[in-house]
């Protein structure tokens, strides 16, 4: 894990991200890919960057605040039922634990988010 200390930067749009496999069983569409690094884990939360590149996929989300760096995606909400959110650089999202959403990603989206 890269981890950040106080006073250090990182840049967060080029910090290297090992891939994991998307579950097979959350695989809607395409062959996605996701990677994630926490760079941070203290005062009750955790930091991180994630990516996922294209494709469909569904996930039961964590409480997260996050920030998108690259990409275009659009985020469905099965459960609750919400307006879909159009994901692009700069865009910031919270979402809480618990929800169900289906992640449409068409160009390769990077995030960075904090969660508790």
């Amino acid at each position: 894990m890269t981890r950040l200390t106080s006073g250090v930067a990182a840049d967060a749009a080029q910090l290297p991200v090992p891939y994991e496999p998307v579950e097979v069983d959350k695989v809607v569409s395409g062959k996605p890919l996701t990677r994630y690094v926490d760079v941070d884990e203290s005062a009750g939360r955790t930091i991180g960057v994630w990516e996922h590149t294209p494709g469909v996929s569904r996930d039961v989300e964590a409480d997260e605040v996050f920030v998108v760096l690259a990409g275009d995606a659009t985020i469905e909400f099965e459960q609750p039922a919400l307006p879909p959110i159009e994901l692009r650089p700069g865009s910031v999202v919270r979402l809480e634990a618990g929800m169900q959403t289906v992640w449409t990603v068409r160009e390769t989206l990077r995030k960075v988010y904090v969660a508790p």
